[in-house]
């Protein structure tokens, strides 16, 4: 078990001996994506697919917030946003954007001359620490930047 897994695990312990049911719910739903994810890679995940997999869930209440509040359903978005909390407590500090430029500029003078190579070089160097999002904005900057 990585060791992202068992801070979640003795997160959901903490959170079931406190009678916390929302955090209770966000943990154990975060713990059976861990499982399927298992299952679907056949292996132990590394800390790295734990983030992958907790990130996977912030982006999918992230879209659901942002429904639930176009529909005018404020309560549900705010409950979304508050498993959105609890989940990125569990992910490894964000890559500075400073950070991410400076390697974003490193790969377009290494001769990366569209998003698609661009993306190719940066992203893997920022799994798990950064959004794609974030990246791909960045990249687009750059690349109109000249």
């Amino acid at each position: 078990m990585s060791e992202a897994e068992g801070s979640l695990r003795a997160a959901l312990v903490a959170a079931r001996k406190a009678q916390d049911r929302e955090r209770t719910l966000v943990l154990s739903t975060a713990i059976a994506a861990l499982e399927n994810r298992r299952l679907e890679l056949g292996r132990l995940l590394a800390d790295g697919d734990v983030t992958e997999v907790l990130r996977k869930g912030i982006k999918q209440r992230e879209d659901a917030a942002a429904q639930f509040r176009a529909g005018g359903r404020a309560e549900l978005a705010d409950r979304e946003e508050a498993q959105i909390r609890v989940l990125g407590e569990f992910l490894p500090p964000s890559a500075d954007p400073a950070e991410i430029r400076a390697a974003v500029r490193a790969a377009i003078a290494g001769g990366a001359v569209d998003l698609g190579k661009v993306m190719g070089r940066v992203l893997p160097a920022f799994k798990g620490r950064a959004d794609g999002r974030l990246v791909n904005q960045i990249a687009r900057e750059e690349l109109e930047a000249g």
